[in-house]
């Protein structure tokens, strides 16, 4: 494997309780640092975040720390990329534990599939020990909670496939030049557009499954609401950026949300509506509670039932509610974001 030089760039914002942890599995990487920088970039962090990335960044000369005064993701990678030297860009997450081969690896496969872009697979584990944040991990590793993302369910044994998009991608800096940087309008989705963006140009996206990140989900049910409705609220603008629909997964939440307001709506009116709402409601909790009962025999944690099925609710129903804001916000009222987004993120 010829060695590049590498930029790792990693946003960061309030990450107090997993920054450490993050900057432990980089630095026990299993490639020569010589052959890499660590760019963090900080979106003004109100915890000790900056001061703890300030304590690394004294002690190993290739961690820099940088300002990201517009506090969002695409913002940071951009800032990130500007000031990168590498010829490789890995983009990795805060919220996240990386294996020890896990750089070494991505470049391997980067060249070997003469790749744009290449990923792995998210082991989703609790934010902490909380029944809500288990229930919430078993919930987003589900295919009943995430549909098909290949790299959320981790189920194939191929050596690598060739995929729509991955998380915390590996790319050739060339590509950047080709086709642009990450859109500063996208708070959220940005990954999602900007590798659709490359798939369109020719380009190759591969997932290596058997490369596994830990990703620590969210701690409760009032912030996974809110990061699956910021997901679904940026649908519609991606959708209108690319000039084209994307996964079929992405609107499923939508369909269902409104297969519960109309019927809902118009049982006044005509009151067999109202069996229909039920039926469809009774429906979905006969799906949830299987898919929850199933995933909890499986970790052997059958008590996280109801705490699971909860997760798939809120994350269903916030994504869809999402998506109805910014189908009327982007496509009914034609709203056209300032390139300053005020949309706070929800870590």
């Amino acid at each position: 494997m010829t060695i590049n030089y590498i930029s790792i760039i990693i946003p960061v914002r309030n990450e107090h309780k997993f920054v450490n942890k993050l900057l432990t599995s980089i630095l026990n990487q299993d490639i020569d640092k010589t052959y890499f920088e660590v760019i963090m970039i900080d979106g003004f962090s109100t915890d000790s975040t900056k001061e703890v990335l300030i304590e690394y960044s004294k002690k190993y000369n290739f961690i820099k720390v940088l300002d990201n005064p517009q506090k969002t993701v695409p913002y940071a990678l951009n800032i990130g990329l500007r000031n990168a030297k590498g010829d490789i860009i890995i983009r990795l997450d805060a919220h996240a534990e990386y294996p020890k081969n896990y750089i070494s690896t991505l470049v391997y496969y980067l060249q070997k599939l003469n790749a744009d872009n290449v990923g792995g697979v998210w082991e989703t584990i609790p934010a902490n020990n909380s029944l809500k944040a288990k229930g919430i991990a078993l919930a987003l590793s589900s295919s009943f909670g995430v549909g098909n993302a290949t790299y959320r369910l981790n189920s194939s044994r191929d050596e690598f496939l060739e995929v729509d998009t991955v998380p915390f991608g590996c790319y050739r800096r060339d590509v950047f030049d080709r086709i642009g940087l990450f859109d500063e309008q996208l708070t959220r989705n940005q990954d999602n557009e900007f590798n659709e963006r490359l798939r369109k140009a020719g380009g190759k996206i591969y997932l290596i499954p058997s490369l596994k990140i830990k990703y620590y989900a969210r701690e409760n049910y009032k912030k996974l609401y809110k990061m699956f409705f910021q997901y679904g609220y940026f649908g519609p603008l991606v959708d209108i950026k690319l000039k084209k629909t994307t996964q079929l997964r992405r609107y499923i939440p939508t369909v269902f949300v409104l297969s519960l307001v109309f019927p809902l709506l118009l049982s006044p009116l005509f009151y067999p509506f109202f069996y229909l709402w039920v039926f469809i409601l009774s429906l979905y909790f006969v799906a949830s509670a299987s898919f929850a009962t199933y995933e909890c025999i499986k970790s052997k944690e059958i008590f996280l039932i109801p705490y699971v099925m909860w997760a798939y609710f809120v994350s269903h129903t916030s994504y869809g509610l999402g998506y109805l804001k910014g189908v009327l916000d982007f496509i009914i009222r034609k709203k056209h974001l300032k390139s300053k987004v005020d949309v706070e993120l929800s870590r």
